[in-house]
């Protein structure tokens, strides 16, 4: 029971995010959007639930994961049924916050109950099972979401992930008793989790606002409070990130940085050509995720291949291999025109999705690897962080483009002009980012020849 519904959780996620971006220009024309307001139907999501996602988890390990996971799941189902009824674009997008809220609640606690349900024989088996859904959502997210779209209109993306939550709250009352709460009688970090939540806040309005100056004074906002975050979290005897773990392991802090640029160098990639494929090519919801679903099948399939081989060859090397690849697909959309034929982008899907595979299932393997047992649920929500907080950034970096080139204009054929140049420069962005990345995943230095561990870090002493 455990298992099925942590995994359809795992699964949730990364579906309903893909589903969306194929219905975006539909859910556009029904709320009258600007392009800068449909920047936010996916943002709002990933704001929320990169602001929840590290104190939920803390709070999980303080009360309880089952009630933090069961609250999650309703919180998500609700929220989703609710956007069907928004009478006006401000109350969708808050309600995508909310669904971002309970996502984060279920996603993020539902890997460490696995964890501590399992013992370490079996362990890796049952989170490649629950990694699976994951890697499935992604894949079929935008063949069903054009699927819906195309013949029962944008809402129905809604009520199937609805009907999802409410099967996932149904599945997760009938799990048995969990262990106690794994830090009870510690403190809960309210002081830090509020600073946490606005620097994030701060940083992606100030996105949103630009080229204002008062754009500038939130991001800069936005940059402090991060910066005072994880001082505070360091002096901090029960911190809902332990900072020491990012000091004292080389190959977890390389790791998890290549993490944060790969997933900002990608996230925002079936965004812009959700938009270019159905705005520009004239495509139909169906069509288009079609086309888009070319990047996560090729992941599902290369992933695999890139563990195995990351457990014979330093995955350094190999995720490495994957994030050139990667800059490679995105220099390639950098000459997107509306001429551009279909076989081109999806050549470019492909490339980027053998890149992501082989960068992913390494990295991975590296972040897990490099620690003991006893803090692999440390190391899982560290990296689910990472991964919400780049996607976060990558729709940032959409935003502030949009802002700037396209600003409070619909999307419609008549911008479709724009549309290409805002996409093009976008794409050209990433690829740098991405570049860094290449460094950030050569510098974590060699696994096979090291034992796991947190060298000279006292860790079990300091909170979690």
């Amino acid at each position: 029971m455990l298992l099925a519904a942590a995994t359809l959780a795992a699964f949730l996620m990364p579906f309903m995010g893909s589903a969306v971006n194929v219905a975006l220009p539909t859910i556009s024309a029904a709320f009258s959007m600007s392009a800068l307001s449909v920047t936010w139907v996916a943002s709002a999501f990933l704001l929320a639930a990169a602001m929840v996602l590290v104190p939920a988890g803390r709070l999980a390990d303080l009360i309880g994961r089952k009630k933090i996971f069961l609250t999650g799941a309703v919180i998500f189902a609700a929220g989703s049924l609710a956007c069907i009824g928004s009478p006006n674009q401000g109350v969708f997008i808050a309600l995508r916050a909310v669904q971002g809220v309970g996502a984060a609640m279920t996603f993020g606690t539902g890997t460490a109950m696995l964890i501590s349900a399992y013992p370490p024989e079996i362990r890796g088996k049952i989170l490649g099972i629950n990694i699976a859904g994951v890697y499935i959502g992604l894949t079929i997210g935008p063949f069903v979401g054009g699927m819906l779209v195309q013949h029962l209109g944008w809402e129905s993306i809604f009520i199937f992930t609805a009907l999802l939550g409410a099967l996932v709250a149904a599945l997760a009352m009938g799990i048995g008793t969990q262990p106690d709460a794994a830090a009870s009688g510690e403190v809960f970090d309210w002081p830090g989790a509020a600073l946490y939540a606005v620097a994030l806040f701060s940083l992606m309005y100030g996105f949103s606002v630009l080229p204002s100056l008062a754009a500038a004074v939130w991001i800069a906002a936005g940059v402090a409070g991060l910066v005072f975050f994880v001082r505070q979290q360091s002096m901090n005897p029960f911190p809902l990130i332990n900072i020491r773990l990012f000091k004292a392991n080389r190959v977890f802090a390389f790791s998890n940085l290549a993490a944060l640029i790969n997933y900002c160098a990608t996230f925002a990639i079936t965004f812009i050509l959700s938009l270019f494929l159905q705005h520009v090519k004239m495509l139909t919801p169906l069509q288009a995720g079609m086309v888009l679903v070319v990047e996560p099948l090729l992941q599902a399939l290369f992933s695999p291949l890139a563990g195995r081989l990351s457990d014979r060859y330093e995955p350094r090397v190999i995720a490495s291999i994957g994030m050139m690849l990667t800059v490679i697909g995105l220099i390639s959309l950098t000459w997107m025109q509306a001429d551009t034929p279909l076989a081109q982008v999806v050549t470019s899907l492909a490339v980027l999705g053998v890149g992501f595979a082989f960068f992913s299932s390494p990295n991975v393997n590296a972040i897990m690897s490099s620690v003991e047992n006893r803090y692999y649920g440390v190391a899982s929500a560290t990296l689910a962080t990472m991964r919400m907080l780049g996607q976060m950034l990558s729709m940032g970096i959409a935003m502030l483009v949009f802002a700037v080139i396209i600003g409070d204009q619909s999307l419609s054929v008549k911008t479709g002009g724009k549309l290409i140049s805002s996409g093009r420069l976008i794409f050209g962005i990433l690829a740098v980012i991405c570049i860094f990345g290449i460094f950030a995943s050569l510098a974590r230095g060699r696994m096979h020849e090291r034992s796991p561990g947190i060298p000279g870090d006292d860790y079990e002493n300091s909170g979690s």
